[in-house]
């Protein structure tokens, strides 16, 4: 039988960092969830060889990653490559979701799309602006931008393809024209984009279920399904308790001891519906809290063994681990600790 949290930290290029530039680990995964965007940089991070923020954050400024609202509704980093494409699968889906929000804030069709094109024309030009930037040249135009609005516009115009991550801009994200970002994006049928998406999904991901891409995705389940018949030849399956685990034929490596500091949104942990393979039901609670916030875990031979947090300053970082049981003394531990310190460029104290 296979040990699905360690197959999943082999194939989430987790154990072995699998790769050279923080864009193929990104392009690997297909989206790399990413509302807590230090962290997010710590995911890609965590499965490149030899990465820091620095380069992480260098390939998001070169448009080498992009960060944008594609997946169910929330911030993920994707692959300028797979950008078009898969906003075509999943946007509308997440527009019904919005729509609701939309008429709580009496932002009618008519009026997002006017502010689409308002702010295609502010960032034009390779301009990366802010979001208060942008809000301000809506202001401008009349139109109401207070913070439940000007979220809900800027979704729909990510959404919708015009907007996507600029440049940083000191500590504040800043937004810049889709076209000029991903400028060469191929595209694909709807029928060829789901079953990409499930290649990408449980080629990264697995072992997985066709409920784990369905929740990953934010597609409905039927195209879920759609999407996994068009490609499951390629995978092989294994059914336990009642649950059917698609992954790819590799043969399973002997297992090895291994401690990670993984961060808050990992891939390891939100992309699964199903997350008991790693968590223990009584430390859900303490790893997830109840609106859906997913702390930064301690993964010790695949499991979730306790949490940490970081306090960083301009010279040096701070490591704080908390353990749900017995507290660990382990040289991995540490050598995860110092792992992070390096990706930071900074000193532990």
């Amino acid at each position: 039988m296979i040990n699905i949290a360690h197959q999943r930290l082999i194939n989430q290029k987790i154990i072995d960092r699998g790769f050279q530039q923080p864009q193929y680990a990104v392009e690997f995964l297909g989206a790399v969830q990413a509302q807590d965007y230090p962290m997010s940089k710590w995911a890609v991070g965590i499965r490149t060889k030899n990465a820091t923020d620095k380069t992480v954050e260098q390939a998001l400024d070169e448009g080498l990653i992009l960060r944008t609202h594609i997946l169910r509704p929330t911030w993920h980093l994707v692959s300028p490559k797979d950008i078009r494409w898969m906003l075509a699968l999943t946007a509308p889906h997440i527009h019904q979701i919005s729509a609701h929000y939309n008429r709580k804030m009496e932002l009618s069709s008519d009026l997002l799309n006017l502010t689409d094109e308002l702010l295609a024309k502010a960032v034009e030009g390779h301009k990366h602006l802010t979001k208060a930037e942008l809000m301000a040249h809506l202001e401008l135009a009349g139109i109401n931008t207070s913070e439940g609005r000007s979220s809900l516009i800027l979704i729909h115009a990510e959404l919708n393809g015009v907007l996507c991550s600029g440049k940083q801009n000191g500590k504040n994200n800043t937004y810049a024209l889709l076209e000029e970002r991903a400028t060469s994006a191929p595209s694909y049928t709807r029928e060829e984009s789901l079953g990409l998406l499930a290649r990408r999904y449980f080629r990264s991901h697995g072992p997985a279920t066709l409920h784990d891409f369905g929740w990953w995705s934010g597609l409905k389940i039927s195209d879920a399904k759609a999407g996994l018949e068009s490609v499951k030849a390629e995978f092989v399956s294994e059914t336990i308790e009642n649950q059917t685990y698609w992954f790819l034929p590799d043969s399973q490596p002997p297992l090895q001891p291994t401690t990670f500091l993984l961060p808050a949104f990992d891939e390891f942990m939100v992309s699964y519906k199903n997350r008991a393979a790693s968590l223990d039901s009584s430390n859900v609670s303490a790893a997830i809290t109840a609106n859906g916030i997913f702390k930064p875990i301690i993964v010790v031979n695949g499991q979730v063994k306790g949490l940490w947090s970081r306090t960083v300053q301009k010279e040096n970082v701070r490591i704080q681990t908390h353990f749900f049981s017995d507290t660990i003394t382990d040289p991995l531990l540490t050598e995860a600790v110092k792992e992070f310190a390096s990706f930071l460029g900074k000193e532990l104290t």
